[in-house]
């Protein structure tokens, strides 16, 4: 099973550094954008089910920690679970469970969701692009990369997965030219797709960054 631990700054490449520098600071773009493969985007902009929880006690204004969010989880996962104890190879099941997770922001248990879902669903590539991009948000670009260019395996034209791996191309390994491949080709592909213009923004501002050694202006854009 691949490495998710998420790591530390310390063990981060110079290209994540750079990364999460330029682009966090001038774009605004973070993880947050990133959308779940069953996922439109405009379901993904009105919030994810972790806000539709049952309410955990939390002072006024406070966000909620990880292990409240992780109690919300438990809480939605509950019942789905109670379900598979009859069926505990169910695919649907297993990936409603994975998301409950996901959307709280526990990401390895919905990955282990996800995996154990695409052992009967191999070919799923919206529970695939779910999986990639949960290991994305735990810092392992490597295996994310290799996850969406599995899920588009089997739809080529998939819109989150093009979305997501052109985002983890760029944060994650400063590759510009793949993900504006990935861009161009979501475009192409969907010319209805609905966040078009997000789209086009991320592409304007990937160009402005196509010559930058990755690493080598970390420091100096932080202000």
């Amino acid at each position: 099973m691949p490495d998710t631990k998420n790591p530390s700054s310390q063990n981060w490449t110079s290209v994540q550094a750079y990364t999460l520098a330029v682009i966090c600071l001038l774009v605004g773009v973070g993880g947050g954008w990133l959308f779940r493969g069953s996922q439109s985007p405009a379901v993904a902009a009105a919030g994810n089910s972790a806000t539709d929880a049952p309410p955990v006690a939390m002072g006024a204004g406070a966000q909620p920690t990880p292990d409240q969010l992780r109690r919300m989880a438990d809480v939605q996962a509950a019942p789905v679970l109670e379900k598979l104890k009859n069926d505990p190879d169910n695919a649907d099941l297993l990936a409603t469970v994975g998301n409950f997770y996901y959307d709280a922001q526990q990401y390895q248990p919905a990955i282990d969701y996800y995996q154990h879902a695409l052992k009967s669903r191999r070919a799923d590539a919206a529970i695939r692009t779910d999986m990639a991009t949960a290991y994305w948000y735990l810092g392992n670009a490597d295996t994310a990369i290799e996850e969406f260019n599995k899920a588009l395996t089997y739809e080529p034209q998939k819109p989150n997965t093009l979305f997501n791996l052109g985002i983890v191309k760029w944060q994650g390994k400063m590759d510009i030219d793949g993900a504006l491949a990935a861009w161009q080709k979501l475009l192409d592909t969907n010319p209805n797709y609905e966040a078009r213009d997000k789209v086009e923004q991320l592409m304007a501002q990937a160009k402005k960054h196509a010559g930058v050694k990755p690493g080598t202006a970390a420091k100096s854009s932080i202000q």
